[in-house]
C-alpha cells in the first residue's frame, strides 16, 4: 500500500476527488460565484479576436459530427460543441482581454482554464450548481498549489497558466466525473505530461497565449476522461525524478502541494483584474494613480515615472519595448502607465482606441522599470506597487500601494464586477445589455441551481 505521507501528488489527488460542497466555507462559495461571474465577462470579450476565432474555426472543423449539435455552450457565438472543444474555445476566449483573475502567490490565472471545463462538463452531464462549485474549487485549490510548488524559477521561462492550468483543468474535470483518488492521480499524470507554455511568444507578437489556455483546458479535460476509462498516468508527475519539477523548476517545494489542504482555501485568495493588462503592470499603475490624485497632477505635468518592480515583472514585461499590437501593449509598462495617466484607467476600450496614440507613446518613452529589493522579496505573496514621479517643474513624488485594486483586501464589489462584465460584453458585441443582465442574474444564483443549463436559451438571442 502506498504511503500517502511521502506521496504529495496522491494527497492532492485525494483531496480533489473528495471536495464536497457542504465542506466549503460559505465565504469561499461566495468568492467562487463572484469569480464565475467575473470570468463570464472575459469569455464574452474574446468574441471577434483573431487568435480566438482562429482556434474556434479549427475546433469547429475538428469537432464536426453528423450526430448533431454538441452539449456545451461556446460563449463567443452561442453555438454548442462537445465539452472538449467548448472548453478549448472558451479557454482561448477568456484569456484575450487580459481581465481574467489571478492568484498572486502562484502567479496563475485559474478562471481561464477552470471555468471552461467546469461549465462544459456540468452542462453536458446535467450537474447541479453545487457540483459545479465543488469542481471549480477543486481546480483552483489544486492549480494554485501546483503553481506555488513549481516556484519562481518556473515562471521565468514557462507561462504558468498553460502548464499548471492543465493540472487544474484535470482536477476540475475529474471532480465532475467523480474520479476516485487513484483515477484522479492518473488524470494528473496524463495532464502533467501534456503541460506546456513558453514565454518566448511575447518577443514576436505571437498568438500563443490563447493557445496555452485553450489547450490547458482541453488537455486537462481529456486527461480526466481518459482516467475515467482506465488510462494510466504517471503517479509522481509533479515531484518525480523526471516529472514537472525536475524539468521545469529549480526551486520546487513539495510541501506546498499539500499546504493546509481543507483548512487554507486558496480560492478565496484569488484577485480580480481591474486594468485590462498584464497583472505585473497593475501595482505601478495604481501607485501612479495614487500620486496623481494626491498631488492633483495631469499627464502633461509629468516628466518621468520610475516603476520599482520585482524580477518577475522585468522578466515578462522587459521583452516588449515598443508594442506592435494591442495585445503586446498590455505587456508594456510604459503604455499601461500612459493610458492610466491620460485616461485614469487602462481598460479594453482605452487600449483599442489609442495604445499607440502620440501622447501615450510619448509618455511610454518617459517610463522606466527598475528592480526593487523590497518589492521582489515580497513577491509573489504580495504585489507591492511603488513609483517615483518627477514633474516638469522639478518636484519628485513617491507613491505606493500594498494591495492593488482587485486583491482580496481591496476587492471588487458585486456592482463593480457587474459593470466590468457589461463593459467587456459591450466591447466585443457578444451580448446586448439586456442579455448580459439576464446572464449575470442567473450566474449569481449558480450555486442553487438543480442543473447547470445553457446560458443562451432558445429565443434569447
Amino acid at each position: 500500500m502506498t504511503n500517502t505521507l511521502s506521496h504529495p501528488s496522491l494527497n492532492l489527488a485525494t483531496f480533489a476527488s473528495g471536495v464536497r460542497f457542504d465542506a466549503i466555507p460559505g465565504e469561499v462559495v461566495e468568492r467562487t460565484v463572484n469569480l464565475y461571474v467575473d470570468w463570464l465577462g472575459s469569455a464574452l470579450a474574446g468574441r471577434g479576436a483573431r487568435p480566438v476565432e482562429t482556434i474556434a474555426a479549427f475546433a469547429r472543423r475538428a469537432g464536426s459530427s453528423p450526430s448533431g449539435p454538441g452539449t456545451a455552450d461556446v460563449l463567443i457565438d452561442r453555438t454548442r460543441a462537445t465539452p472538449y472543444f467548448a472548453a478549448m474555445i472558451n479557454g482561448a476566449a477568456s484569456h484575450f482581454a487580459e481581465q481574467d483573475d489571478v492568484h498572486n502567490g502562484s502567479v496563475f490565472h485559474p478562471a481561464t482554464v477552470v471555468f471552461p471545463v467546469a461549465l462544459a462538463l456540468a452542462q453536458a452531464r446535467g450537474a447541479s450548481g453545487r457540483e459545479f462549485i465543488a469542481a471549480v474549487v477543486a481546480g483552483y485549490e489544486v492549480g494554485i498549489r501546483v503553481g506555488e510548488f513549481l516556484g519562481r524559477s518556473h515562471y521565468k521561462i514557462f507561462h504558468t497558466t498553460g502548464t499548471v492550468g492543465t493540472i487544474a483543468a484535470a482536477a476540475t474535470a475529474g471532480r465532475l466525473l467523480a474520479l476516485s483518488p487513484e483515477q484522479m492521480l492518473d488524470a494528473f499524470g496524463s495532464a502533467g505530461t501534456r503541460a506546456s507554455g513558453l514565454w518566448e511568444f511575447l518577443r514576436d507578437v505571437a498568438d500563443s497565449k490563447q493557445l496555452h489556455t485553450a489547450m490547458a483546458a482541453a488537455n486537462g479535460l481529456m486527461a480526466a476522461e481518459l482516467a475515467r476509462d482506465g488510462f494510466k498516468g504517471a503517479k509522481r508527475i509533479l515531484e518525480g525524478e523526471q516529472g514537472m519539477a525536475a524539468g521545469m523548476s529549480k526551486d520546487a517545494d513539495p510541501a506546498r502541494l499539500t499546504d493546509r489542504l481543507g483548512e487554507r482555501w486558496a480560492t478565496a485568495e484569488t484577485s480580480f483584474k481591474y486594468h485590462a493588462s498584464c497583472r505585473h503592470t497593475h501595482p505601478a499603475a495604481d501607485a501612479l494613480l495614487a500620486v496623481m490624485t494626491r498631488e492633483r497632477l495631469g499627464a502633461q505635468d509629468i516628466e518621468s515615472v520610475t516603476a520599482h518592480v520585482h524580477q518577475g515583472a522585468l522578466d515578462v514585461l522587459g521583452a516588449v519595448i515598443v508594442p506592435g499590437t494591442v495585445h503586446q501593449a498590455k505587456f508594456n509598462m510604459g503604455t499601461v502607465l500612459g493610458l492610466v495617466a491620460v485616461h485614469g484607467y487602462a481598460g479594453v476600450n482605452e487600449f483599442e482606441q489609442g495604445y499607440d496614440a502620440a501622447d501615450i507613446a510619448a509618455f511610454r518613452d518617459r517610463v522606466q522599470m527598475v528592480y526593487d529589493d523590497e518589492v521582489d522579496r515580497a513577491y509573489p505573496a504580495r504585489w507591492i506597487g511603488k513609483v517615483t514621479v518627477r514633474t516638469r517643474d522639478g518636484r519628485v513624488h513617491t507613491g505606493r500601494v500594498d494591495e492593488p485594486k482587485g486583491d482580496p483586501g481591496n476587492t471588487l464589489s458585486r456592482d463593480e464586477i457587474t459593470e466590468k462584465v457589461r463593459r467587456l460584453a459591450a466591447f466585443s458585441g457578444a451580448a446586448s445589455d439586456d442579455e448580459v443582465s439576464r446572464i449575470i442574474a442567473d450566474a449569481w444564483q449558480i450555486a442553487s441551481r438543480d442543473t447547470v443549463v445553457t446560458l443562451f436559451p432558445e429565443g434569447a438571442a
